[in-house]
Parts: structure tokens; C-alpha cells; sequence
């Protein structure tokens, strides 16, 4: 048997536990019929934690991160908490654990599944074959640039502030990261800037095309944000890896999910730098949200929590194969008509969590049969 591979899990909150729980039956199937063995351990972050806790996130659940080889996270936040105070609201917790383990590179695939096509708010034939690789900057940018905060204007009112910031050895980390995976893909980068209006990304632009020639089999393009937007709804087949700043990939990537039919499709995954070992900190979560208004009712889609697990045995644990056996059964029940209520579509089955997550282990049975 396999040597262990220790995971964290996060479930989090609202359909995070739901969500965690079918990857769980992955797991079990991987000990069983894989030989493969995962060491996991589970905490609590979020809203969870606030209640429990009255912190998003404790210091220890972050040096059992740092000591782990990933970290799989459900989901942060809900209603519940929209006025704890800010610095430690739900989603406080997820930009901690983002910093501190120096999750710098966050993909976000957007790919339409042939079953899912008609699901698209978009045409058919405008996102059949879709298959984006959205590269986001995680841990610099606006979000995290000081100074910020929000001052009383000595005649009334208000003055609220943010920072966008970068630095040479940041922009070169995600873009190198973006050209490496250009190259495993379609040979295509593009770079997503607001050069014309915002000195920081015009630097951006610049050190992106100081380090192109180091690639020169990857055709590199660049594109202002707003026309990103636009041409993503318009022609999203023209990318094949996107790579942008932290807010920029934000958006972009949502925008981006709305192509594909559901944000319940949706894995990430987010990378820090290797060491010297080669080891690298990494954290996979679904795209979507907490969905507090279905938790607890067997109505989440899984399937975005089982392709991050994927995407889990493929980057943290060069488990090609096994990463291609769970997508191919994830692709195989979409083909067969199952679908969670935000797929759900006229002439398909509608079935709860549970029955999509024992759907796609009995699919595995038959792939490694």
C-alpha cells in the first residue's frame, strides 16, 4: 500500500459538510480498490469556528495545515455572520489561511461538460468544448495592500481606501506559473490587465513581457479587464490560459463559471511555491458558496468538491490516473442524466447529494473493474 498522504479537511459551513462527505466515499473507494491510503484529519474554519471559537480560523488548525501535504476546504460564511466584525468575519479565515501558507497561484477550470452544454446561459455552440484555465494571483493585489480602512472626513462623511499593489518578485511567480501550465495545455496565455488606466497593472504588463521569451513555445496576448468580460461571454473559446491579478481573477473566474451552467461544477485549486524538496503548501475548494439556504437538505451538487479532490491527486500528489478516473466518472453520470437541482433540466433525474456522490463511486467501480 501506498504511503500515507496526509490531508486536511475543512468542511466549513452550510453545504460544506454535505459537500466533504461524498468526497470521503472517494476516499474509502481509493483505500479499497487503489491501494492508495490518505491520513485525514478535520478541523473547523469560518462561521464554525466564530461560534465556537469567537476567531475564523485558530493557530493551530493553521500549523496542522502547514504539516499536512493539502488542504480541502468546503466552504466559508452564511447570513449568520454578516455582522460579526470584519476582521474576523467567515471569509477572514479563508484569506488567512491563503497568506499563511503562501497559496500565491489559485486555478480555477472552467470546462463544459457535453451533458451540461444546454445548461449555459450562453449558446450551445458558444461553449460546447469549453476548457479555461483561469491562472488568479491569490495572496497580493488590492486585497491585501496597505494601506486600507476607512476614516471620518473632518467636515462629515466618510473616506473609504484600498491599496493595489505589486512587486516585481510577485508578478513573475503567477506569471511563470501561467506559462508553465500554457505549455502542458494549448500553447496560448493570455494576460489580463487594466494597463491603460492603472500604473500597477501596466508594471504587470511589463514584467509579464520581460519573462515571455523565457517560453517561447507559448504565444502570449494581453487584454484589458473590461474587454476580458465581455469577450468571455462572447467568444470564451478563443483562451485557453487566462493569468491576472487577485481581484481581476475574482471576477473573471465567476464570470467565467456562469459559461459552464453551475458554480456547482466548479473546482479550484490554489498552490503555494515548492521548496527545496519539492513539497508545496496547497488548498482545493469547490468555486461555489455555502448555499445556506439548502444546507442540510441533500440538495447540494458534490461534484465540484469531488473534481477539486481531483485536482488534489493530480497537483499534490502526481496521481494522474486516479485524478482521470475521477472526472471520467463525474463526466459519466452527467451522461447518464443524473443531476443536483441546480443542473436540473427537463427530461433528466433529479437525485440529492448522497445519490450523486453514489453515483459517481459506482462509475469508478466500473472504470477499474
Amino acid at each position: 500500500m501506498a504511503a500515507n498522504k496526509k490531508v486536511l479537511m475543512l468542511p466549513g459551513d452550510g453545504i460544506g459538510p454535505e459537500v466533504m462527505g461524498e468526497v470521503r466515499r472517494i476516499v474509502d473507494w481509493m483505500d479499497s480498490r487503489r491501494h492508495v491510503t490518505f491520513d485525514l484529519t478535520e478541523d473547523i474554519i469560518g462561521g464554525g469556528c466564530i461560534d465556537a471559537y469567537n476567531t475564523p480560523l485558530k493557530d493551530e488548525t493553521i500549523e496542522a495545515a502547514k504539516s499536512a501535504d493539502a488542504v480541502l476546504l468546503g466552504a466559508v460564511g452564511g447570513p449568520k455572520w454578516d455582522n460579526v466584525a470584519f476582521d474576523i468575519r467567515p471569509e477572514a479565515g479563508l484569506l488567512r489561511i491563503r497568506k499563511d501558507l503562501g497559496l500565491f497561484a489559485n486555478l480555477r477550470p472552467a470546462i463544459v461538460f457535453d451533458a451540461l452544454a444546454d445548461a449555459s446561459s450562453l449558446k450551445r455552440e458558444i461553449v460546447s468544448g469549453l476548457d479555461i484555465l483561469i491562472v488568479r494571483e491569490l495572496t497580493g493585489g488590492i486585497y491585501f495592500g496597505e494601506p486600507r480602512g476607512v476614516e471620518d472626513l473632518p467636515g462629515g462623511g466618510k473616506k473609504g481606501y484600498n491599496t493595489l499593489v505589486y512587486t516585481t518578485p510577485e508578478v513573475e511567480r503567477i506569471a511563470r506559473v501561467g506559462f508553465e501550465l500554457a505549455q502542458k495545455r494549448g500553447k496560448k496565455l493570455c494576460s489580463i490587465d487594466k494597463a491603460n488606466v492603472l500604473e500597477s497593472t501596466k508594471m504587470w504588463r511589463e514584467e509579464v513581457d520581460r519573462i515571455a521569451p523565457d517560453y517561447p513555445d507559448v504565444e502570449l496576448s494581453h487584454m484589458l479587464v473590461d474587454n476580458a468580460a465581455m469577450q468571455l461571454v462572447r467568444a470564451p473559446k478563443q483562451f485557453d490560459v487566462i493569468v491576472t491579478t487577485n481581484m481581476f481573477g475574482d471576477i473573471l473566474s465567476d464570470c467565467a463559471s456562469m459559461a459552464t451552467g453551475s458554480l456547482g461544477m466548479l473546482p479550484s485549486a490554489s498552490l503555494g511555491a515548492p521548496d527545496a524538496s519539492g513539497r508545496r503548501h496547497a488548498l482545493y475548494e469547490p468555486v461555489h458558496g455555502t448555499a445556506p439556504d439548502i444546507a442540510g437538505q441533500g440538495k447540494a451538487n458534490p461534484l465540484a468538491m469531488m473534481l477539486s479532490f481531483a485536482m488534489m491527486l493530480r497537483y499534490s500528489f502526481d496521481m494522474e490516473e486516479d485524478a482521470g478516473l475521477v472526472e471520467t466518472a463525474v463526466e459519466a453520470v452527467l451522461d447518464a442524466g443524473l443531476r443536483t437541482g441546480d443542473i436540473m433540466s427537463s427530461g433528466k433525474k433529479l437525485v440529492s447529494t448522497t445519490q450523486m456522490g453514489e453515483a459517481v463511486v459506482a462509475e469508478l467501480d466500473k472504470r477499474a473493474a
